[in-house]
């Protein structure tokens, strides 16, 4: 029997860390003066195998999901992923295998992943403008590497792609217009979002946040938008498609539009750790019960037992509704890949 949590949210979506590693250091995830050469990310060991992750997968769709994004840190960092993508793509009832990358190894590796049979791609890219690209990726690279792999994508099969842009006050404001225009007129999908307190280390402040509407305001006095319906239940992104054709963006507010009620999603960490909402302080140990030999009844019915009592709604209790929004200790951004 599939599992309903205590506001009665099915087990829908799977994001699934294969790395707690990542090549870039931006600053609302991994900052550099925090995350720099001495950090110690963990060890090998540690981290889930590719048998211990298909295992996981196929216990999860047996309790209702359908929809599997490997995430990271940063994924294409970890060896012989297509390797892990072909194993994944074979389990029965995995309707869309998904990938979110930076794209900075994306063209290396587009038409491997294609190949395993990797659905889609969803790329993070906040900024056109070098400079800028340079502070929000927190590297010395320029954006042109990035702009390759999703070209490398979508000639490997994989898109449309999803761009995934993080906007910030004061910093990348700019760059919405730039970036809506030059994907404007191909299939990808350019989605923007707030800028959200994930984790206690990113310096967040509400001042920083540049509201969705604001976005789609910007957009629309120059290529008006019209409001799209969400493709299935539970879309965190508002959809609007440009009023001559020419494409599709999105929204995603998080911090002004919660959307917590019809949340399906279910995180694993790299090391194995069950966390029901982007905002968690915690994990439940799924690594401990795999490798204790524990059988897949047992491990199925910690998963169950987890949902079955989750009742979280982080974003709506930071915007008020129906409660003070909880402090203290949260699980990074770059443990549970956004």
């Amino acid at each position: 029997m599939e599992p309903l949590d205590a506001l009665g949210r099915p087990l829908r979506d799977l994001r699934l860390s294969v790395t707690d590693r990542c090549n870039f250091r931006c600053p609302y995830c991994m900052p550099a003066e925090l995350f720099g050469e001495r950090y110690a990310f963990l060890p090998r060991p540690e981290i889930l195998s590719f048998e211990e992750i298909e295992r996981l997968v196929r216990l999860f769709v047996e309790l209702g999901v359908r929809k599997l994004r490997i995430t990271g840190g940063e994924p294409l960092i970890r060896a012989e992923l297509p390797r892990l993508i072909e194993r994944l793509a074979r389990i029965d009832g995995i309707e869309d295998l998904a990938l979110t990358s930076n794209g900075f190894l994306l063209a290396r590796h587009a038409v491997a992943l294609a190949d395993a049979g990797l659905s889609r791609v969803t790329v993070s890219l906040d900024a056109l403008d070098p400079e800028v690209f340079k502070t929000m990726s927190g590297s010395p690279h320029e954006p042109e590497r990035v702009l390759e792999g999703i070209a490398a994508a979508a000639d490997a099969g994989l898109g449309p792609l999803k761009i995934n842009c993080v906007v910030q006050q004061g910093v990348n404001e700019d760059e919405v217009l730039r970036l809506a225009e030059h994907f404007r007129g191909t299939p990808h999908i350019v989605r923007f979002i707030e800028f959200m307190d994930v984790g206690t280390r990113n310096r967040w402040d509400l001042d920083r946040v540049v509201r969705a509407g604001d976005i789609v305001e910007r957009i629309g006095q120059r290529y008006p938008l019209e409001p799209l319906d969400a493709n299935y239940p539970g879309e965190v992104a508002r959809r609007y498609r440009y009023a001559d054709g020419q494409g599709e963006v999105g929204v995603i507010a998080s911090v002004t539009q919660p959307f917590c009620r019809g949340c399906t999603r279910a995180r694993v960490t790299a090391e194995g750790r069950l966390v029901t909402c982007l905002f968690s302080d915690a994990g439940v140990d799924l690594k401990g019960p795999l490798r204790d030999g524990r059988s897949d009844e047992a491990v199925r019915d910690i998963v169950r037992g987890v949902w079955s009592t989750r009742s979280d709604r982080y974003s709506e209790e930071r915007a008020g509704v129906g409660g003070p929004v909880r402090s203290g200790r949260r699980i990074e951004m770059y443990q549970v890949g956004g």
